[in-house]
Protein backbone atom coordinates (compact mmCIF):
# COMPACT_ATOMS: atom_id res chain seq x y z
CA UNK A 1 0.00 0.00 0.00
CA UNK A 2 1.20 3.74 -0.58
CA UNK A 3 -0.46 5.19 2.05
CA UNK A 4 -1.22 2.82 5.67
CA UNK A 5 -3.25 4.16 8.44
CA UNK A 6 -3.35 2.33 11.63
CA UNK A 7 -5.60 2.78 14.59
CA UNK A 8 -3.89 6.56 15.19
CA UNK A 9 -4.80 8.79 17.92
CA UNK A 10 -4.38 12.47 18.51
CA UNK A 11 -5.21 14.58 21.20
CA UNK A 12 -4.35 17.99 21.48
CA UNK A 13 -5.27 19.00 25.60
CA UNK A 14 -8.29 17.87 26.35
CA UNK A 15 -9.39 17.89 22.46
CA UNK A 16 -9.35 14.61 21.02
CA UNK A 17 -8.46 15.46 17.08
CA UNK A 18 -8.45 12.02 15.91
CA UNK A 19 -9.73 8.87 17.34
CA UNK A 20 -8.76 5.58 15.95
CA UNK A 21 -8.68 6.63 12.68
CA UNK A 22 -7.90 3.56 10.14
CA UNK A 23 -7.58 3.19 6.32
CA UNK A 24 -4.98 2.40 3.01
CA UNK A 25 -4.61 3.90 -0.04
CA UNK A 26 -3.57 1.48 -3.59
CA UNK A 27 -0.60 2.51 -5.68
CA UNK A 28 -2.59 5.21 -8.16
CA UNK A 29 -5.19 5.74 -6.36
CA UNK A 30 -6.47 9.65 -6.02
CA UNK A 31 -8.81 9.37 -2.96
CA UNK A 32 -10.89 12.39 -1.95
CA UNK A 33 -11.02 13.17 2.25
CA UNK A 34 -13.36 15.12 3.16
CA UNK A 35 -15.35 16.58 6.29
CA UNK A 36 -16.36 19.46 7.78
CA UNK A 37 -13.76 22.07 9.37
CA UNK A 38 -12.42 20.70 12.62
CA UNK A 39 -12.98 17.39 11.44
CA UNK A 40 -9.28 16.41 11.89
CA UNK A 41 -8.54 16.13 8.12
CA UNK A 42 -5.49 18.74 8.42
CA UNK A 43 -4.39 17.05 11.50
CA UNK A 44 -4.07 13.22 9.71
CA UNK A 45 -2.16 14.94 7.16
CA UNK A 46 -0.05 16.75 9.25
CA UNK A 47 0.44 13.39 10.80
CA UNK A 48 1.41 11.69 7.20
CA UNK A 49 3.94 14.16 6.15
CA UNK A 50 5.65 13.73 9.76
CA UNK A 51 4.82 17.24 10.92
CA UNK A 52 2.89 16.10 13.76
CA UNK A 53 3.79 12.14 16.08
CA UNK A 54 0.48 10.33 16.32
CA UNK A 55 0.03 9.54 20.25
CA UNK A 56 -0.76 6.12 19.10
CA UNK A 57 -1.43 3.92 16.07
CA UNK A 58 0.68 4.09 13.36
CA UNK A 59 1.08 5.14 9.14
CA UNK A 60 3.03 4.65 6.54
CA UNK A 61 4.33 5.92 3.53
CA UNK A 62 5.73 4.21 0.74
CA UNK A 63 6.33 1.44 3.07
CA UNK A 64 8.03 3.93 5.58
CA UNK A 65 6.95 4.24 9.45
CA UNK A 66 6.22 8.28 9.59
CA UNK A 67 7.49 7.86 13.24
CA UNK A 68 10.82 6.04 12.52
CA UNK A 69 11.54 7.09 9.00
CA UNK A 70 10.38 10.19 8.91
CA UNK A 71 13.49 11.59 6.31
CA UNK A 72 12.42 8.11 4.03
CA UNK A 73 8.84 9.36 4.00
CA UNK A 74 10.19 13.01 3.37
CA UNK A 75 11.96 12.01 0.18
CA UNK A 76 8.96 9.93 -1.40
CA UNK A 77 5.69 12.28 -0.96
CA UNK A 78 5.13 15.32 -2.44
CA UNK A 79 2.98 17.84 -0.20
CA UNK A 80 1.09 20.98 -0.69
CA UNK A 81 -0.37 22.42 2.35
CA UNK A 82 -3.64 24.22 2.75
CA UNK A 83 -2.06 28.07 2.50
CA UNK A 84 0.71 27.62 0.58
CA UNK A 85 4.20 28.87 1.79
CA UNK A 86 5.67 30.73 -1.35
CA UNK A 87 8.76 33.49 -0.96
CA UNK A 88 6.61 35.69 -3.08
CA UNK A 89 9.56 37.84 -4.11
CA UNK A 90 11.29 34.85 -5.93
CA UNK A 91 10.70 34.27 -9.64
CA UNK A 92 9.06 31.15 -10.69
CA UNK A 93 12.53 29.56 -11.55
CA UNK A 94 14.08 30.80 -9.22
CA UNK A 95 11.78 29.58 -6.46
CA UNK A 96 11.70 25.93 -8.01
CA UNK A 97 15.72 26.11 -8.35
CA UNK A 98 15.78 26.79 -4.44
CA UNK A 99 13.73 23.51 -4.03
CA UNK A 100 15.19 21.69 -6.16
CA UNK A 101 18.59 22.28 -4.70
CA UNK A 102 17.52 21.12 -1.12
CA UNK A 103 16.29 17.53 -2.89
CA UNK A 104 19.13 17.33 -4.80
CA UNK A 105 17.47 17.63 -8.16
CA UNK A 106 18.87 19.02 -11.26
CA UNK A 107 17.89 21.48 -13.39
CA UNK A 108 16.15 19.49 -16.24
CA UNK A 109 13.87 18.17 -13.73
CA UNK A 110 13.03 22.23 -13.52
CA UNK A 111 12.09 22.20 -17.05
CA UNK A 112 9.93 19.12 -16.76
CA UNK A 113 7.62 20.55 -13.95
CA UNK A 114 7.03 23.53 -15.73
CA UNK A 115 6.07 22.16 -18.82
CA UNK A 116 4.27 19.75 -16.67
CA UNK A 117 2.27 21.95 -14.41
CA UNK A 118 1.82 24.89 -17.53
CA UNK A 119 4.04 27.36 -16.01
CA UNK A 120 5.81 28.13 -18.62
CA UNK A 121 3.87 30.99 -19.89
CA UNK A 122 4.04 33.02 -15.97
CA UNK A 123 7.88 31.37 -15.44
CA UNK A 124 9.47 34.60 -16.00
CA UNK A 125 8.14 36.57 -12.98
CA UNK A 126 7.99 36.83 -10.23
CA UNK A 127 5.32 34.66 -7.34
CA UNK A 128 4.01 37.84 -5.91
CA UNK A 129 2.35 39.07 -9.70
CA UNK A 130 0.65 35.28 -10.24
CA UNK A 131 -3.14 34.77 -10.03
CA UNK A 132 -4.00 32.47 -7.08
CA UNK A 133 -4.49 30.03 -9.87
CA UNK A 134 -0.46 30.16 -11.06
CA UNK A 135 0.45 30.22 -7.41
CA UNK A 136 -1.45 26.68 -6.86
CA UNK A 137 0.83 25.56 -9.67
CA UNK A 138 3.81 27.11 -8.55
CA UNK A 139 3.32 24.73 -5.37
CA UNK A 140 2.06 21.39 -7.07
CA UNK A 141 5.57 21.94 -9.10
CA UNK A 142 7.83 22.45 -6.15
CA UNK A 143 5.66 19.15 -4.32
CA UNK A 144 6.56 17.35 -8.05
CA UNK A 145 10.36 18.34 -8.36
CA UNK A 146 11.39 15.18 -6.51
CA UNK A 147 9.70 13.12 -8.56
CA UNK A 148 7.35 11.32 -5.28
CA UNK A 149 5.65 8.36 -5.02
CA UNK A 150 2.39 10.05 -3.10
CA UNK A 151 1.10 13.48 -2.97
CA UNK A 152 -0.98 14.84 -0.63
CA UNK A 153 -2.91 18.34 -1.22
CA UNK A 154 -4.94 20.09 1.28
CA UNK A 155 -7.52 21.98 -0.18
CA UNK A 156 -5.39 22.75 -3.87
CA UNK A 157 -8.48 24.80 -5.34
CA UNK A 158 -9.17 26.83 -2.39
CA UNK A 159 -9.94 30.46 -3.88
CA UNK A 160 -9.98 29.65 -7.51
CA UNK A 161 -12.32 31.12 -10.31
CA UNK A 162 -14.45 28.66 -12.44
CA UNK A 163 -11.49 28.72 -14.78
CA UNK A 164 -8.57 27.90 -12.67
CA UNK A 165 -10.50 25.37 -10.79
CA UNK A 166 -10.93 23.40 -13.77
CA UNK A 167 -7.41 23.75 -14.90
CA UNK A 168 -6.07 22.43 -11.37
CA UNK A 169 -8.49 19.57 -11.63
CA UNK A 170 -7.32 18.78 -15.14
CA UNK A 171 -3.45 18.75 -13.97
CA UNK A 172 -4.26 16.71 -10.74
CA UNK A 173 -6.18 14.13 -13.24
CA UNK A 174 -3.08 14.29 -15.37
CA UNK A 175 -0.61 13.41 -12.52
CA UNK A 176 -2.58 10.83 -10.67
CA UNK A 177 -2.21 8.43 -13.54
CA UNK A 178 1.23 8.28 -12.48
CA UNK A 179 1.20 8.92 -8.91
CA UNK A 180 -0.72 7.74 -5.28
CA UNK A 181 -2.75 11.53 -3.85
CA UNK A 182 -4.56 11.95 -1.56
CA UNK A 183 -6.77 15.22 -2.00
CA UNK A 184 -8.49 17.11 0.98
CA UNK A 185 -11.09 19.54 -0.31
CA UNK A 186 -14.10 20.94 1.21
CA UNK A 187 -15.66 20.69 -2.73
CA UNK A 188 -18.11 17.48 -3.20
CA UNK A 189 -18.06 18.46 -7.30
CA UNK A 190 -13.97 18.34 -6.93
CA UNK A 191 -13.78 14.66 -5.52
CA UNK A 192 -16.72 13.62 -8.32
CA UNK A 193 -14.77 15.03 -11.08
CA UNK A 194 -11.41 13.46 -9.97
CA UNK A 195 -11.23 10.52 -7.43
CA UNK A 196 -11.60 7.00 -7.58
CA UNK A 197 -12.55 6.87 -3.94
CA UNK A 198 -13.57 9.22 -1.05
CA UNK A 199 -13.39 9.04 2.59
CA UNK A 200 -14.89 10.89 5.19
CA UNK A 201 -14.03 12.21 8.38
CA UNK A 202 -16.27 13.34 11.45
CA UNK A 203 -14.98 14.49 14.91
CA UNK A 204 -12.15 12.67 14.47
CA UNK A 205 -13.86 9.53 13.14
CA UNK A 206 -13.81 7.91 10.02
CA UNK A 207 -17.30 7.46 9.20
CA UNK A 208 -17.16 6.52 5.40
CA UNK A 209 -15.26 4.78 3.00
CA UNK A 210 -16.72 4.11 -0.56
CA UNK A 211 -15.58 3.86 -3.93
CA UNK A 212 -16.82 6.86 -6.53
CA UNK A 213 -18.55 3.71 -8.69
CA UNK A 214 -20.49 2.87 -6.02
CA UNK A 215 -22.09 6.14 -4.98
CA UNK A 216 -22.72 6.38 -8.53
CA UNK A 217 -25.05 3.46 -8.58
CA UNK A 218 -26.98 5.11 -4.96
CA UNK A 219 -30.54 5.45 -6.14
CA UNK A 220 -31.25 7.87 -3.73
CA UNK A 221 -32.40 11.66 -4.17
CA UNK A 222 -33.43 15.16 -2.58
CA UNK A 223 -36.27 16.87 -3.62
CA UNK A 224 -36.34 20.38 -2.44
CA UNK A 225 -39.44 22.32 -2.18
CA UNK A 226 -40.71 25.28 -1.20
CA UNK A 227 -44.45 25.61 -0.50
CA UNK A 228 -46.66 28.46 0.56
CA UNK A 229 -48.13 27.34 4.02
CA UNK A 230 -46.61 25.17 6.36
CA UNK A 231 -46.87 21.64 6.06
CA UNK A 232 -46.62 18.81 9.00
CA UNK A 233 -43.50 16.62 8.36
CA UNK A 234 -45.73 13.84 8.77
CA UNK A 235 -48.07 14.22 5.52
CA UNK A 236 -44.55 14.35 3.61
CA UNK A 237 -43.29 11.00 5.02
CA UNK A 238 -46.75 9.50 3.92
CA UNK A 239 -45.58 9.74 0.14
CA UNK A 240 -44.06 6.43 -1.39
CA UNK A 241 -40.06 5.73 -1.24
CA UNK A 242 -39.75 8.74 1.54
CA UNK A 243 -36.87 7.95 3.83
CA UNK A 244 -36.84 11.26 5.72
CA UNK A 245 -37.94 14.87 5.56
CA UNK A 246 -36.52 18.15 7.12
CA UNK A 247 -37.67 21.68 7.31
CA UNK A 248 -34.75 23.97 6.24
CA UNK A 249 -36.65 26.48 7.46
CA UNK A 250 -39.77 28.61 6.52
CA UNK A 251 -42.17 26.37 4.03
CA UNK A 252 -38.38 25.22 2.68
CA UNK A 253 -38.48 21.37 3.28
CA UNK A 254 -36.30 18.28 1.75
CA UNK A 255 -36.85 15.55 1.25
CA UNK A 256 -35.04 12.59 0.91
CA UNK A 257 -36.54 9.01 -1.57
CA UNK A 258 -35.04 5.47 -1.91
CA UNK A 259 -35.77 5.87 -5.43
CA UNK A 260 -33.97 6.62 -8.77
CA UNK A 261 -37.24 7.79 -10.32
CA UNK A 262 -38.32 11.47 -10.28
CA UNK A 263 -40.24 12.03 -7.96
CA UNK A 264 -40.98 15.93 -8.36
CA UNK A 265 -44.24 15.15 -9.76
CA UNK A 266 -45.24 13.07 -7.04
CA UNK A 267 -44.53 16.33 -4.63
CA UNK A 268 -46.44 18.51 -6.83
CA UNK A 269 -49.54 15.97 -7.19
CA UNK A 270 -49.33 16.35 -3.12
CA UNK A 271 -49.32 20.19 -3.39
CA UNK A 272 -52.14 20.41 -6.08
CA UNK A 273 -53.76 17.95 -3.76
CA UNK A 274 -53.55 19.63 -0.55
CA UNK A 275 -54.43 23.06 -2.33
CA UNK A 276 -50.80 24.14 -1.98
CA UNK A 277 -48.85 26.60 -4.08
CA UNK A 278 -45.63 25.44 -5.26
CA UNK A 279 -43.03 28.15 -4.97
CA UNK A 280 -39.78 26.40 -6.15
CA UNK A 281 -39.52 22.34 -6.78
CA UNK A 282 -35.68 21.33 -7.77
CA UNK A 283 -34.23 17.96 -7.95
CA UNK A 284 -30.86 16.69 -6.04
CA UNK A 285 -28.92 13.50 -7.59
CA UNK A 286 -25.40 14.45 -5.73
CA UNK A 287 -25.16 11.30 -3.71
CA UNK A 288 -22.03 12.49 -2.43
CA UNK A 289 -23.09 15.75 -1.11
CA UNK A 290 -25.82 13.44 0.46
CA UNK A 291 -23.52 11.00 1.94
CA UNK A 292 -21.58 13.78 3.38
CA UNK A 293 -25.24 15.53 4.52
CA UNK A 294 -26.06 12.31 6.71
CA UNK A 295 -22.87 11.35 8.13
CA UNK A 296 -21.24 14.48 9.43
CA UNK A 297 -22.84 17.62 11.91
CA UNK A 298 -24.28 19.00 8.73
CA UNK A 299 -26.95 16.49 8.54
CA UNK A 300 -27.53 15.61 12.42
CA UNK A 301 -30.25 16.99 14.96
Amino acid sequence: MSISVQHIRKSFGTQQALDDISFSVRKGEIVGFLGPNGAGKSTLMKILTTYYRADSGSASVNGYDVASQPREVQRSLGYLPEHNPLYLELYVREYLAFNASVYGVGKARIAQVVDQTGLAPEAHKKIGQLSKGYRQRVGLAAALLHEPEVLILDEPTTGLDPNQLLDIRKLIREVGEQKTILLSTHIMKEVEAVCDRVLIIDKGHLVADRTMEDLRRDERQVIEVEFDYRVEEVLLERLPHVASVRNTGGFVYEILFSTSKDMRGVVFDFAHDNQLKTLQLSRKTKNLELLFTELTGAGKG
